[in-house]
């Protein structure tokens, strides 16, 4: 038994007076249990929604330092805790009740899933004394989390609560991480044992290292090819940020001479007008490109499955998940392991023999001219005038209110579609999206999440007006706890995502079926609730919006009117389903 382990027992099972004939036992709750062990992994922070099965926990995160945020539903608290995992590096944890409380939450353990973020979400369950007697909030919560975590599972004893908990953050890091679930039924998280037949895992001791540079022979082959390489190009995904892997990044690009371009989390890892990064000319660069090495991102939907590279080029994939590695296209090498380790392996391994590094001038000037062209392309929407608003001019306004401490949260379908051609982060980790899933209503979630873990940074948000209506009223929940934000709603009273296919498949007569939303003045609402409110109809008045929102120190929403007509290519396209 260890001094802090004494220290936090509960007044009623204190050890006794030592004049006692027979001195007490010191004994511990289920819920300090689980408190220990979230602090052991560095948690500081629960994210949640009360209720009668869980409250012991609340009671243990109280002695233990740990914050207690609690919202208004409990797929807020999942999104945060996966929205807290993705700034910090640290795993994110929600605490739900039993039953609806559990459910309510599986889009956002779902959502973590898909984006492969480490979070845990512990649920509450009936006592195992009433097993498979209809308790209140009764439902096979592991059967239904199974197949969206990485582990799930029922605690089965109050002395091996800790344990299971760090259990489940271990399993969140085996391999690509992801979530896990913990389900403690209500007598477990109860019940007191003695402190001393209690395992609780020390901080540091119970999960490796995960920095693997997987097979040291497939380093040294990279490296042969991009020394020989005449026109290659990398795309840094998510897994970059994900492994905190930037630095490396920025290293690899810069020494090995490489065209960069990022997606998912990893945009904003080279900053706009690094010598190295490019945005707008990606494809070309993909049909062009001698060499295509794809660092940490999937050949899915928003890769065309592999099929957008060509056939004729050398591909190169680097993955923390071997089953990603080569799935949906053939590949010419694949490493498995920790993408920032990996491209610090392959730069060190480089050094001496690259050969044709420093002969890709007219390969960058090439790649230079496409996304000047494309650029200049775009610009008149860009800055047009109109009323209502262009959408791109939206985007561009926001491009331009950024400043490096700017963390950006897109949360929409149509109108954060606009706004990934336009809107680009100065540093690393400076945005949040809501991954493969395609969620929309992460956006108060995800700003709750980086408000609190980086209350240093300015936080902007984008939301469409469905995505918003999803979690909204949380916005109460940034003003409880003073969580100021510049949120930015593009309003056109409209899932235009969905509107544009429909249209296009059964004709304008039934273009407005099931899509069509109210004229909401989300900035009354926001007023409503305690914050900051502005409506927008004309463009020149976007960026002054902004700036008072951001001088207002409060939780903000600008309502900007915009043109519901107007569409992305994206969604022009239906890449979403190719």
């Amino acid at each position: 038994m260890t001094a802090q382990m004494a220290q936090t027992v509960s007044e009623s099972n204190a050890v006794a007076n030592p004049t006692d004939p027979e001195p007490k036992t010191a004994m511990i709750s289920g819920g300090h249990l689980v408190a220990k062990a979230l602090k052991a992994e560095g948690i500081d922070v629960i994210f949640t929604l009360c209720g009668g099965h869980i409250i012991d926990i609340y009671d243990g995160c109280v002695d233990e330092g740990i914050a207690v945020v609690d919202v208004r539903h409990e797929q807020v608290a999942a999104h945060a805790a996966d929205g807290y995992a993705r700034m910090t590096g640290k795993p994110g944890c929600a605490v739900v009740t039993a039953g609806p409380g559990t459910t309510d939450a599986v889009t956002g353990v779902a959502n973590a899933f898909r984006a492969e973020s480490p979070m845990l979400l512990i649920g509450g369950q009936g006592a195992l004394n009433q097993h498979k007697m209809g308790s209140l909030q009764d439902l096979p919560h592991v059967d239904m989390m199974t197949p969206i975590t990485k582990f799930a599972a029922t605690v089965p004893h109050t002395a091996r609560v800790a344990d299971m908990v760090s259990m489940a953050f271990r399993e969140c890091y085996n391999g690509a991480p992801g979530p896990s679930f913990l389900e403690i039924p209500r007598d477990i998280l109860d019940n007191s044992v003695p402190v001393e037949s209690a395992t609780v895992p020390e901080a540091g001791r119970y999960r490796g290292s995960t920095k693997s540079i997987g097979d040291p022979a497939a380093v040294e082959a990279l490296a042969d090819l991009l020394a020989r390489a005449e026109k290659p190009v990398v795309l840094l995904g998510t897994q970059v940020w994900t492994s905190r892997g930037s630095d490396a990044a920025i290293e690899f690009v810069r020494k090995n001479n490489v065209p960069a371009f990022m997606n998912g989390s990893a945009r904003g890892t080279l900053p706009p007008g690094d010598p190295h990064h490019f945005h707008l000319s990606r494809r070309y660069g993909f049909n062009n490109a001698d060499l295509i090495l794809i660092v940490g991102t999937p050949f899915d939907f928003r890769m065309g499955y592999g099929r957008r590279l060509p056939k004729g080029a050398t591909v190169v994939q680097i993955d923390m998940d071997y089953r990603t590695v080569g799935k949906n296209r053939d590949i010419d090498l694949g490493l498995v392991g920790d993408p920032g380790a990996i491209l610090a392996a392959v730069t060190q391994a480089s050094s001496g023999r690259v050969q044709k590094a420093g002969d890709r001038k007219a390969w960058f000037n090439e790649l230079r001219a496409e996304e000047d062209a494309a650029y200049q392309k775009r610009l008149p929407k860009q800055l047009s005038d109109a009323n209502p608003i262009h959408p791109l001019r939206l985007a561009h306004e926001i491009n331009e209110f950024l400043t490096e401490d700017s963390i950006y949260i897109g949360d929409g379908g149509d109108i954060v579609t606009f706004s990934g051609g336009v809107v680009q982060p100065k540093s690393p980790g400076h945005w949040m999206d809501p991954g493969p899933l395609g969620t929309i209503g992460v956006g108060i979630p995800f700003v709750m999440a980086a408000k609190y873990a980086r209350p240093d940074k300015e936080v902007v948000a984008l939301f469409g007006d469905g995505a918003f209506s999803l979690t909204g009223w949380d916005f109460e929940t940034l003003v409880r706890f003073k969580l100021p934000f510049v949120g930015v709603v593009g309003n056109n009273s409209s899932m235009n995502q969905i509107r544009y296919g429909q249209e296009a498949k059964y004709g304008h007569d039934r273009g407005r079926i099931g899509n069509t939303l109210g004229d909401v003045k989300y900035d009354e609402f926001a007023k409503m609730l305690g914050g900051y409110g502005e409506e927008v109809r004309d463009p020149k008045d976007i960026g002054p919006a902004m700036q008072r929102a951001r001088e207002s120190g409060l939780p903000s929403l600008i309502n900007v009117w915009v043109d519901p007509d107007a569409y992305a290519p994206g969604t022009m396209n239906q890449t979403m389903y190719k």
